[in-house]
């Protein structure tokens, strides 16, 4: 079995289409150099596949796409943002725990997928 992963967005664009088209996604913002965000994402990644199957999984490089980072107004990394129906309805932003991932995305994934 595949280790699960964000797959990465490849252009600015195309991150605005899997908005708009995605019925559940989730988008982590991401830095090469930022030692929290690579540490973070693997467990927050197995989460996500664990607990929400159905969110679509996928990773902004803020050092090689900034511009949807900044549309988006990430001021800093690491940062989840989930979308349900092309809509914001969780932000969590550098520090954050598993713990209240869970928490705060239980609910409105039940509701959407129930």
């Amino acid at each position: 079995m595949a280790k699960p992963d964000f797959t990465p967005v490849a252009d600015p664009g195309a991150l605005d289409a899997l908005v708009d088209e995605t019925p559940a996604l989730a988008v982590w913002f991401s830095g090469p150099d930022c030692r929290v965000c690579q540490d973070l994402k693997p467990r927050v990644a197995e989460r996500l596949q664990q607990r929400f199957p159905q969110l679509l999984r996928v990773e902004v490089d803020c050092a090689r796409l900034p511009a949807p980072a900044a549309q988006r107004q990430i001021l800093t990394i690491p940062a989840l943002l989930v979308f349900f129906a092309g809509r914001e309805t969780l932000r969590l932003v550098r520090n954050f725990s598993l713990n209240q991932l869970d928490r705060q995305l239980q609910r409105p994934y039940r509701l959407f997928f129930d």
